[in-house]
């Protein structure tokens, strides 16, 4: 090969291995993943909302189960309170007149004691905003409930900047394009979940000790907060944490 080429094949080399690691780039969500022997996975997602709700949960179900190390399916919800509270080892989706109180929807999930293992979680969406005609809308309906949903497995978002990424996982000003994961979300899933575990926290098997009682105090309270969204850690005495994250609406931002 001539020498007058390796300049050029320098160059490119160069502007490779930037591109490859920018779209290498970890939107994982503090590590925070669901304990298992093996690969793929279900998680239940308890189907706690109303009939407008339905329609997208199920979409939300459908589009997460397209990666290669997760399924999910909808099954009876088991929540019986506001606060959406989930048993061990599965997600458990609400909806409610929160009140105007700022946020669109909320992801919750419990970390066992001592580990980024996932032992439950729930997503709730805000009606006192999503009955009014601002964010009464399909686009907007889809993009929270597939995101907060995400975050459940232990994802975190690609963007703030309020661009869209066509992602849900973005914080589009305009979700009409941010509409169900990306391929990124899917390799990011895929990464987070390239090991496996000696135990797992996923549906029954998960022992009543790694599973946060709801009415526990904590006895330390951490927040976090951006532009367009919270982060909340409630760390509880037996060493297990509570984390909290909460899209804001459009207003707040």
């Amino acid at each position: 090969m001539s020498k007058r080429f390796l300049p050029a094949l320098a160059a490119c080399a160069v502007i490779a291995s930037v591109f490859v690691s920018s779209a290498a780039a970890s939107h994982s969500w503090g590590g925070y993943h669901w304990a298992r022997t093996a690969n793929p996975f279900t998680l239940k997602l308890g189907d706690n909302v109303s009939a407008a709700w339905d329609g997208y949960l199920a979409t939300t179900s459908s589009d997460w189960t397209q990666s290669t190390v997760l399924d999910t399916t909808v099954v009876a919800g088991s929540a019986g309170n506001r606060k959406c509270t989930p048993p061990a080892g599965r997600v458990e989706v609400c909806n409610g007149t929160y009140g105007n109180n700022g946020w669109l929807g909320q992801a919750q999930i419990w970390l066992a004691s001592g580990t980024t293992h996932i032992t439950q979680g729930n997503t709730r969406v805000n009606d006192s905003y999503f009955n009014t005609a601002t964010y009464n809308t399909p686009a907007w309906r889809n993009h929270v409930m597939c995101q907060e949903v995400g975050h459940d497995f232990g994802l975190d978002h690609q963007s703030t900047s309020g661009a869209s990424l066509r992602t849900c996982m973005d914080y589009a000003n305009d979700p009409t394009a941010s509409q169900h994961p990306n391929q990124h979300d899917y390799d990011e899933l895929g990464t987070i979940y390239s090991h496996t575990d000696s135990t797992t926290t996923v549906g029954a098997a998960v022992p009543s000790s790694q599973a946060q009682s709801e009415n526990a105090s904590p006895i330390a309270v951490e927040r976090s907060d951006h532009i367009a969204s919270s982060l909340i850690t409630e760390s509880f005495a037996d060493g297990s944490k509570r984390v909290t994250n909460i899209i804001w609406a459009l207003p707040t931002r």
